[in-house]
């Protein structure tokens, strides 16, 4: 249906309505403000305090363990068997109890050579581990 111009019948009026845009607009505003925080919402939960930060690791309390792909045991350059860094572990440990345990490990590697030194380390009750890896 076209209008014209009350002045000149022959010209076009180009207007366009905007009515039903701002509508669309209004409804979707309040969708997203009423399912946005639902959403973000995780579970309630209730966490504890936080402690005093760990102090800074000193390069003397490091000690790098290494596993190579084909599953072999390194300590701080020295090739070692599990049961061989276990007692070092053990030994360092008791002079030193803020040793903190470095383990790298090959991407390759078998996965159990390094569950088995972790499990080591925790029976012994050391528990200052760091996984090390590339960053991104």
């Amino acid at each position: 249906m076209r209008r014209f111009s009350q002045r000149n019948p022959l010209v076009t009026l180009s207007d366009i309505n905007i009515t039903p845009l701002l509508d669309l607009a209004f409804v979707l505003l309040i969708i997203f403000v009423i399912a946005t925080p639902l959403i973000e919402h995780g579970i309630n939960v209730d966490l504890p305090d936080g402690g005093t930060p760990d102090d800074p690791v000193e390069r003397s309390d490091v000690r790098m363990v290494e596993v190579d792909p084909a599953g072999a045991f390194v300590l701080d350059g020295r090739p070692m068997d599990l049961n061989a860094i276990e007692s070092a572990l053990v030994s360092n440990y008791a002079t030193n109890a803020k040793m903190v345990v470095y383990v790298r490990a090959d991407g390759n590697s078998p996965y159990k050579q390094v569950a088995a030194l972790l499990n080591r380390c925790e029976q012994n009750g050391i528990s200052r581990i760091s996984l090390r890896t590339d960053p991104e």
